[in-house]
C-alpha cells in the first residue's frame, strides 16, 4: 500500500488494465508459435497479472507528477512492439531470475608467460611506472602538505568541532575522538541506516524509450524509495583531503636505502576500518614480485577508536582482533614456514609500526605495485615514486576517475574468479597477489610487442633495434 497513491483508485485500476491487456495480447501470440523452444517463454494468467501488478506498482511508486504519463506509454510501447521484441523482453526477465554471471573472460584460467626470467621480469617492470605529473588529480599525494596548508586544516577541524557527514547516509553527526565525558559516547546521531552497495541502471530493454530507474545493487531497491537496507551502531566518516590525512598521520617519502636484501619489486594491498579519526588502516599485506609470496601480512591497531571495522569490504573481523597475536620478526618467520592454511594473524600497535614494517621490504626505486594504490598509499601516509597500479595499466574506456575493479580485470583477463567470499569480505593478500599476476601480464604483452620491433635482451638487459649501417660502412656489433 502507498503512502501517497499518484492517482485515484479508479483511474490505477483502468490503466493496469489497459497493460494487462496488452501483455495478454503479446503472450498469446507467443503461445500460437510453432516453435517449440518458445514455449518456456509464455506466462500462465497468474503470471500475468502478477507482472502486470509488478510494472504498475514500479511506476506508481516513483514520482506521482509523471505516474500517468509513464505507464501510458508503457502501453504504447507494448501496443505497437513487435513479437520478436516482446520475446527478447521475456529471456531477459526470465535470466533476472538466474544467478548472476561472472564479467567474460577465457573459459578456463589463463596462463602468465612473460618469456622472461624472474630476474628479467624485475628489471623490465619499471617500465611500467606511473607518470607522477597529474597523479594528485585522482587522488594520489605525490607532495607533502606544507607546514601553511596544514595550519589551515588544523584551524577547519576545530572550527568544525566534531561535525562529520556520514560516508554511507550522509547523516550530519558529531564524532568524539576519546569518548564523551558524559555518557562515553563515540558519536552521536543513534543508528545509522544504509545501503552498503552503489547504485546502478538496469539495462534498458529494447524498444523501451524511457530510462529505467536507479537500483541499489545490494538489495534492488529503487533509489529514493528506501533509506536502507542495513543498520549499523553508528555513523561513519572518511577524509581523503591529504591535509587532514597529515594532521592525523604525517605522510613520509619512502627512504633511501643501501639494503640488498629486499625484494625486486613488492605488491602491498591495505584494509580500511572506520574509527572517531576517519577512515584507518587496519590490515597490511605486502609480496614479493614475481613469485606472490608473503613478505608481510598484519592487523593493525588504528589510532582512533574503532567504529565499524568495515569487515564486508575489509574482510577483518573483531575475532581476528581477538585471536590476534603480537608481532614478532620470530613469528613472522614462524608463520610463512607453517602449513596452517588460516594462520592467526599477528598485530601491530599502530599504522606507523606498520608502515615502518613495510619500509624494511623495499627501496626508493623498488616498484611498488597494486590496484587503486592510491587508497592504499594514503592509508598508510607513503609517497613513493615508483608505483605500477593496475587501475592505470588496464584503463577505463572513458578515463579517470573511471576505473575497472580489480575483480573484473582478474576474470576478463586471466580468467580467474576472486573476491568471491560474499560478505566475509575481501582477502588483502589475495588481493596483492592479483595485482602482480595482471602487472606480469602486461610485461608479456609489452616484452612480445618491443620484441617484434626488433628490441633484444641479454644478462638482464634489454637492447632497442640497431639502425640499419650505412652503406659501405659494415654491421655495427653490441
Amino acid at each position: 500500500m502507498l503512502s501517497n497513491p499518484p492517482a485515484s483508485h479508479a483511474i490505477r485500476l483502468k490503466l493496469l488494465t489497459m497493460l494487462h491487456e496488452e501483455m495478454t495480447r503479446l503472450n498469446n501470440e507467443v503461445k500460437k508459435s510453432v516453435d517449440a523452444s518458445k514455449e518456456a517463454l509464455t506466462l500462465s494468467d497468474s503470471e500475468l497479472i502478477a507482472q502486470a501488478l509488478d510494472e504498475e506498482f514500479q511506476f506508481a511508486r516513483g514520482s506521482p507528477a509523471i505516474y500517468q504519463n509513464l505507464i501510458k506509454s508503457r502501453i504504447m510501447v507494448l501496443r505497437k512492439m513487435k513479437l520478436t521484441i516482446w520475446e527478447e523482453e521475456r529471456i531477459k526477465k526470465i535470466a533476472e531470475r538466474l544467478p548472476k554471471a561472472t564479467p567474460k573472460g577465457p573459459s578456463s584460467p589463463k596462463p602468465i608467460i612473460t618469456d622472461m626470467t624472474p630476474a628479467e621480469e624485475i628489471a623490465f617492470v619499471s617500465r611500467l611506472a606511473a607518470q607522477q605529473d597529474g597523479l594528485n588529480k585522482h587522488g594520489y599525494v605525490t607532495t607533502m602538505p606544507s607546514e601553511t596548508e596544514l595550519e589551515t586544516a588544523r584551524k577547519g577541524v576545530e572550527s568544525a568541532q566534531g561535525w562529520e557527514q556520514c560516508d554511507r547516509c550522509t547523516t550530519r553527526f558529531q564524532v568524539f575522538p576519546g569518548r564523551r565525558e558524559e555518557d562515553g559516547a563515540l558519536t552521536s546521531g543513534g543508528t545509522c541506516t544504509y545501503h552498503w552497495a552503489k547504485p546502478r541502471r538496469p539495462e534498458t530493454v529494447k524498444g523501451e524509450n524511457r530510462s529505467r530507474d536507479l537500483k541499489y545493487a545490494c538489495c534492488d531497491e529503487t533509489v529514493g524509495t528506501s533509506t536502507g537496507c542495513t543498520k549499523a551502531d553508528s555513523h561513519v566518516f572518511k577524509t581523503s583531503d591529504p591535509k587532514r590525512l597529515a594532521l592525523i598521520m604525517p605522510f613520509e617519502t619512502t627512504p633511501v636505502s643501501n639494503r640488498n636484501d629486499t625484494p625486486g619489486a613488492v605488491c602491498f594491498d591495505c584494509e580500511m576500518g572506520y574509527s572517531t579519526l576517519g577512515m584507518e588502516l587496519i590490515r597490511l599485506t605486502a609480496t614479493a614480485w614475481p613469485d606472490g609470496e608473503e613478505v608481510l601480512d598484519v592487523l593493525v591497531r588504528p589510532l582512533g577508536e574503532v567504529l565499524d571495522l568495515n569487515s564486508r569490504f575489509s574482510g577483518v573481523w573483531p575475532e581476528d582482533y581477538a585471536n590476534a597475536v603480537p608481532y614478532s620478526r620470530a613469528s613472522q618467520q614462524e608463520k610463512l614456514a607453517a602449513d596452517d592454511k588460516t594462520p592467526r594473524l599477528q598485530i601491530v600497535e599502530s599504522p606507523l609500526k606498520a608502515r615502518e614494517l613495510l619500509f624494511e621490504l623495499f627501496r626508493l626505486e623498488t616498484p611498488l605495485i597494486g590496484h587503486a594504490l592510491e587508497n592504499d598509499l594514503n592509508a598508510a601516509r607513503i609517497l613513493h615514486p615508483t608505483i605500477v597500479d593496475t587501475a592505470l595499466l588496464f584503463p577505463h574506456h572513458r578515463g579517470l576517475p573511471l576505473r575497472f575493479g580489480l575483480k573484473m580485470l582478474m576474470k576478463k583477463h586471466l580468467g580467474r574468479d576472486i573476491q568471491m567470499g560474499g560478505d566475509k569480505g575481501h582477502d588483502s593478500k589475495e588481493d596483492a597477489r592479483a595485482a602482480g599476476d595482471l602487472v606480469r601480464l602486461r610485461v608479456g604483452e609489452m616484452w612480445r610487442k618491443m620484441r617484434a620491433e626488433g628490441w633484444t635482451k641479454r644478462g638482464g638487459e634489454f637492447f632497442p633495434p640497431v639502425p640499419n649501417p650505412p652503406a659501405g660502412r659494415g654491421e655495427v656489433r653490441w
